[in-house]
């Protein structure tokens, strides 16, 4: 049977396939699972399949999309419609699946027919990680669903099928995983369903079955009832038969689907030598690994092969054995996944426990891990176990692709030969985080695939950050079907699109095969290129024959109105260097790619990106190496690092190979000190990325010192500083130093704006709100010079207390304790929590909520968050998504009650002291108790009252030995010596009497004695979702705590899925029609408690009002709540992220945004910080893309929803000025 060709990633795979079979979708976003759900939604509400067809299901309909609050309550949905006679689909992954356990509980103890398509990944433990493994789908093994794995997306569209209509015809609900990212991400021209050969092998009776046992008041039933111990354990044994029955079915239905297809699928499949003596069993994207050494190795005279296991649960132990050739004498089984402290990993116990129960004896049975969290699983990996597996006495329970000096599990792994089919074309691009450079390089492929006979493969590797963090593109096409998910390390052709990587000596060059191309990115000239070019990457390009190429597509880029985005054109040099199809065809391909990604944002875009592609093919230049390139000799200097001893030996250790992109080759040792997965503060100083192309320019001469431009700077990388005499003086040549204004009681300094050029990130925000234009952005090469003067003001330059306050000038005169973070350049919501640092960073704890927030702020070994001169800085940690409340109440419960009990020894103290002196410092701290500010001064006053009053033990001897001794004590002095020296005997620090015991015991604690600020941060995904039950209970608590929500009204972090704070008429994921309801008020739901202090702000629009309600708000003894408005580059502003701020205002003075601040012990309890509406409000939406792009798309819909939009705003404007009324009468 043939089938339609398409290029597509394993994602889009399994929401084609579950789309023939699917009458409801109940879903919620989470990584890298969320594609599947949209393109369903996009499908449905856009009427077009894959194939430009009307997207109807088997049954003739449109799937119903249900984004929910939750994945909890997505399998909530899941399981009603299921009850309710719907056969119904989700799509999760890792901590996702997991919150859907109690429900797949349920809905496989009730038989209902139900397949949840899984991109396997990574469960958080010591660490979050959004990549793949199998944890995730193994904590599932009891609900009662069977399992299927796939190795490709491929199989994906082939078995996906089987899982579905073997759940029908069974009764048995399935999960249909694959690879996290390897699989669900990467595109290949696989062969697609027409879903008339799926409508053919449904077994309709099931349906119509299905539907009869349905809960319907036509005929009613109870289902879910409360058993007792009498009768469960045996009600629950009356499902075995399904289970018993299931695998015939699987196979009945790999049958039906081989009959179509051609394919041998089966339960368990083996691949290599009939007469193999050593073999793997494993199943996901590693099979495609083995299948190539496996070829290789037999076609050297070896005999290895692979079990493949396809029905992970049931596991039918027969069909195992069956599989396996008679002649095998050793097998490795690999797990991808750890289970600490079992006999050994799932499948491996599973294959031990399979061939014991059939009787199976003289064949060695070893287990080993491999792939967690993504780590790169090559044919060296595959080697490494073939080779441990001919050892006499093969290493158990080994570890693959990496290096474990520690317990000395890991196999070690030598260079192997290329194991990829003959003729491949192997292509590699180095890109930035937002440039662009990923979405060329999915367009290249489908192009290439779509419009030729070649084979195609990509896949997209990421680092941890927003944009701004490197992303490795790996491209690969051929004339023979590509089975190779792992990184390529050598390529026909390599692009560098960021020169800051030239720069840094990333080993980017060494991945280029001999006589390959190098195309670099860069303005520079054959000198400049010279000296940026580490030693070792000239001699590999001259002794293997590189065909080195420059483009400068950052000056072109922005000649043609693209900006920063040279991603278009760097995509035309490609295909022009790479000549994988005639210049012409690709050139007219390329368009149209770019109208169909781009028209979205707008006619003008997509003509910009027809002008890139024209440039961008003859661009590029030819360099000639240079001979003296072959004997280049190293003069790198080695460089210092300055700083605290736990950071700078992070660095070394950790970020800086991170940073190289080479922590891929760290062994166990270098976390041996962190197996906690706790990292010191202050990692990012040291990073120095230097990846922005332009960077502030600070005019003094026209500068008034208002400090706007550090109040909004994201990445902290513009600051002002006050010098002293003796500071300037000291201060680097360079460095444009002019007297500082200031007011009354202000010292006499000097000021400078510093500007750190390696740290920014380009965005241009600082320039769009300075008032005189003082600030411009320049190449950063012009400003390299500055970053001398930015290193010795932060070193160097101490705090100026005089000239802080809580002014927006004066704020910013605070060190910021976050800096340098891996958020989007323009970013709103470090600019939000930095300035929230400044006020209080030395005595905050942060409760962060997974999203946008915990990825640029708690990145390992890099991170934002630093410390004081005084090492004080913010205690922050990660939790979950959905519990980040509930996680920073616990945070502020536990210091509360060490405090608390800290507070009655303090008591104790002040009633049995006779010190004047000592009795003033302890009320002191008593009264200042809920004043963090206050409290501060009285608790290092405090801490130095006890510490002077205490007796230590090394003191009182000796004194006690003196004559003078004798005199105070008299003939008490021998006993008192004696018991001091019984005391410094055993080791005791301090004199045990009452009092100084009550002290020491204070002292033990002290670091508890200062009143804490505890903030919980998170998105408004968390806010108004997910987490919003656990929100809403912290609130509701009425204890001290501040809650800070980046609102960007849609779920960020995971791709721009709406949630409940979208407006009306936006379009997002799941709302790709514009949303259709109004956003949730979430500051009136927490002003109805009448006791916790809410405020709404926008600091682009005010940003003392910013500053006022935060303050307030953490003044305030009780819960607050403070909601940032932050634009967000999912809102596609026009002109970019630099308007960030603008947009703020913009958004304020239309009434769009309302500001507000409601105080419940303020003297005016509700304050309107906005003025009325100044009209411009549609002007305003059609500003951003996230609303423009519906009147392209649906434009009578639009009017419609636009106009309700403005209509809610002004109603709520009306609303905001009866609550003045209401709460201040």
């Amino acid at each position: 049977m043939a089938r339609k060709k398409i290029s597509m990633d394993g994602n889009t795979a399994a929401a084609h396939v579950s789309y023939a079979f699917t009458e409801v979708a109940a879903i919620y976003p989470i990584t890298p699972s969320s594609p599947m759900a949209e393109v369903t939604d996009t499908w449905s509400a856009t009427d077009k399949n894959i194939f430009g067809q009307s997207a109807r299901n088997i049954f003739g309909d449109r799937v119903k999309v249900m984004e929910m609050q939750s994945e909890a309550g997505a399998a909530g949905a899941v399981h009603g419609s299921l009850a309710a006679g719907a056969l119904t689909t989700t799509y999760t992954a890792s901590q996702g699946l997991l919150l859907m356990i109690p429900n797949m509980y349920k809905i496989a103890g009730e038989l209902l027919p139900n397949v949840i398509h899984v991109s396997a990944r990574c469960v958080a433990s010591h660490a979050l990680n959004i990549f793949g493994d199998h944890s995730d789908v193994y904590a599932c093994r009891q609900t009662g669903y069977a399992m299927l794995a796939e190795t490709n997306p491929q199989e994906v569209m082939d078995l996906g099928a089987v899982a579905h209509l073997s759940t029908i015809e069974g009764r048995v609900p399935f999960i249909n995983f694959f690879d996290g990212f390897r699989t669900s991400h990467e595109i290949q021209k696989i062969e697609a369903w027409d879903y008339e050969d799926l409508r053919e092998m449904v077994n309709m009776d099931a349906v119509n079955a299905f539907r009869a046992r349905a809960l319907n008041p036509e005929h009613p039933v109870l289902r879910g009832s409360a058993e007792n111990g009498d009768i469960f354990f045996q009600h629950r044994e009356a499902c075995n038969r399904y289970y018993d029955a299931l695998p015939e079915i699987v196979e009945k239905y790999m049958g039906k689907v081989n009959e179509k297809l051609g394919t041998n699928y089966d339960l368990f499949n083996y691949y290599g030598a009939p007469d193999a003596d050593r073999v793997l069993i494993a199943m996901g994207s590693i099979c495609d690994v083995a299948e190539e050494v496996i070829d290789y190795m037999n076609a050297s005279g070896e005999k290895v092969g692979l079990i493949k296991v396809r029905l992970y649960r049931p596991f039918v132990a027969k069909k195992l054995v069956e599989a396996i050739p008679a002649s095998v004498k050793k097998i490795a089984v690999l797990d991808r996944t750890k289970e600490p402290g079992a006999l050994g990993e799932p499948l491996y116990l599973d294959v031990v426990t399979a061939l014991a129960s059939c009787g199976v004896s003289g064949i060695k049975v070893i287990g080993g891990r491999y792939g967690l969290g993504s780590k790169d699983t090559p044919p060296s990996s595959v080697f490494a176990a073939f080779e441990n597996l001919a050892a006499d006495e093969p290493k158990d329970h080994f570890t693959l692709g990496i290096v474990d000096d520690v317990t000395g599990l890991s196999l070690p792994e030598k260079d192997c030969p290329d194991t990829a089919p003959a003729g491949t074309i192997a292509c590699k691009f180095w890109g930035l985080g937002g440039d662009g450079t990923v979405g060329a390089n999915k367009n290249s492929i489908k192009i290439i695939g779509d419009h030729t006979d070649k084979y195609v493969q990509a896949y997209f590797q990421y680092d941890s950050k927003k944009t701004g963090g490197v992303t490795v593109s790996h491209l690969r096409f051929g004339d023979k079907a590509i089975k190779s998910p792992y990184y390529i390390n050598k390529a026909d052709f390599v692009a560098c699109h960021n020169p800051s990587y030239i720069t840094k000596g990333f080993k980017i060059v060494q991945d280029v095969k001999p006589g390959g191309v190098f195309l670099i990115n860069c303005q520079w000239n054959l000198e400049e290129l010279e000296h940026h070019l580490d030693a070792a990457s000239k001699r590999y390009i001259a002794n293997n024959n590189i065909q080195l190429y420059t483009i400068d597509a950052i000056d072109l880029a922005i000649k043609v109105g693209m900006g920063k985005r040279t991603n278009t054109i760097l995509q035309s040099a490609f295909f022009s260097l790479a000549k994988v199809m005639p210049a012409e065809d690709a050139i007219k391909y390329m368009k149209d790619a770019a109208e169909h990604s781009y028209l979205k944002k707008g006619r003008d875009v997509v003509e910009k990106n027809w002008n890139a592609i024209d440039v961008g093919a003859t661009a590029y230049h030819k360099v000639d190496v240079p001979a003296s390139w072959a004997t280049a000799e190293d003069h790198k200097p080695e460089t210092v690092l300055e700083g605290r001893p736990d950071t700078v030996k992070v660095v070394k250790t950790i970020l800086n190979p991170i940073g190289r992109m080479d922590g891929y080759s760290l062994p166990v040792s270098a976390f041996a000190d962190l197996p906690d997965g706790q990292f010191p503060l202050g990692a990012s100083a040291y990073e120095k990325r230097g990846v922005a192309v332009t960077v502030p320019h600070w005019d003094e001469t026209k500068c008034i010192q208002c400090n706007n431009c550090a109040y909004v700077c994201p990445h902290a990388t513009i600051r002002p500083y006050a010098l002293t005499a003796e500071e300037a003086a000291a201060a680097p040549a360079n460095a444009r130093l002019v007297d500082v204004k200031a007011g009354k009681g202000k010292g006499v300094y000097k000021y400078i704006m510093a500007v750190s050029p390696l740290d920014c990130m380009g965005c241009g925000v600082c320039v769009g709100v300075c008032p005189t234009k003082a600030i411009t952005m320049v190449p950063q090469e012009n400003e390299l010079p500055e970053q001398e003067v930015f290193n010795y003001m932060v070193s160097k330059v101490s705090e100026k207390k005089d000239m802080q306050d809580n002014t927006v000038k004066g704020s910013q005169f605070r060190k910021p304790l976050l800096e340098f973070s891996g958020s989007c350049a323009g970013c709103a919501e470090t600019s939000y929590a930095r300035l929230v640092t400044q006020l209080f960073g030395d005595r905050m704890y942060i409760s962060n909520a997974t999203g946008c927030s915990s990825i640029w702020g708690g990145p390992a070994a890099t991170s934002p968050y630093t410390v004081t001169a005084e090492g004080r800085g913010p205690a922050w940690a990660n939790s979950l998504f959905e519990d980040n409340a509930e996680h920073g109440l616990g945070m502020y419960t536990a210091q509360a009650v060490i405090r608390e009990s800290l507070a009655n020894k303090v008591k104790e103290v002040m009633e049995k002291t006779t010190c004047d002196e000592r009795k003033a410092a302890c009320q002191a701290w008593l009264d200042t108790y809920n004043d963090g500010e206050a409290n501060k001064a009285a608790t290092k006053a405090y801490v130095a009252a006890l510490e002077e009053s205490i007796l230590k033990v090394e003191e009182a001897v000796p004194f006690l030995e003196s004559d003078e001794s004798k005199k105070v004590f008299g003939d008490y002095r021998d006993t008192l010596r004696d018991h001091m020296k019984a005391l410094q005997a055993a080791g005791e620090t301090y004199c045990d009497c009452e009092a100084c015991t009550l002290a020491a015991e204070i002292l033990e604690q002290k670091q508890y004695l200062a009143k804490k600020s505890v903030w919980i941060f998170g998105g408004d995904g968390w806010a108004y979702d997910i987490g919003f039950g656990g929100l809403d209970h912290v609130l509701a608590s009425g204890e001290d705590v501040n809650v800070m929500v980046f609102d960007t009204e849609v779920y960020s972090n995971t791709g721009g899925q709406a949630s409940k704070a979208s407006q009306i008429g936006q379009v997002a994921q799941f709302a790709a029609a514009g949303k259709e309801v109004k956003k949730k008020s979430l500051a009136e739901i927490a002003m109805q408690y009448g006791y916790v202090y809410v405020a709404q702000v926008a600091m682009g629009a005010n940003p003392a009002q910013t500053i006022k309600a935060i303050t307030e708000a953490e003044a305030y003894h009780g819960p607050s709540l403070i909601i940032g408005y932050s634009p967000c580059e999912m809102h596609s502003i026009k002109g970019g992220m630099m308007n960030c701020q603008k947009e703020m205002k913009k958004a304020v003075d239309c009434g769009y945004w309302n500001l507000f601040r409601y105080n419940p012990e303020g003297e005016k309890k509700f304050t309107l910080d906005s003025k009325a509406p100044a009209g411009g409000y549609q002007d305003f939406l059609m500003n951003e893309a996230r609303y423009s792009r519906l009147t392209r798309e649906f434009p009578e819909r639009a009017e419609v929803l636009f106009k309700r939009n403005e209509d809610e705003a002004k109603a709520r404007y009306e609303h905001l000025l009866k609550l003045i009324e209401m709460y201040d009468k």
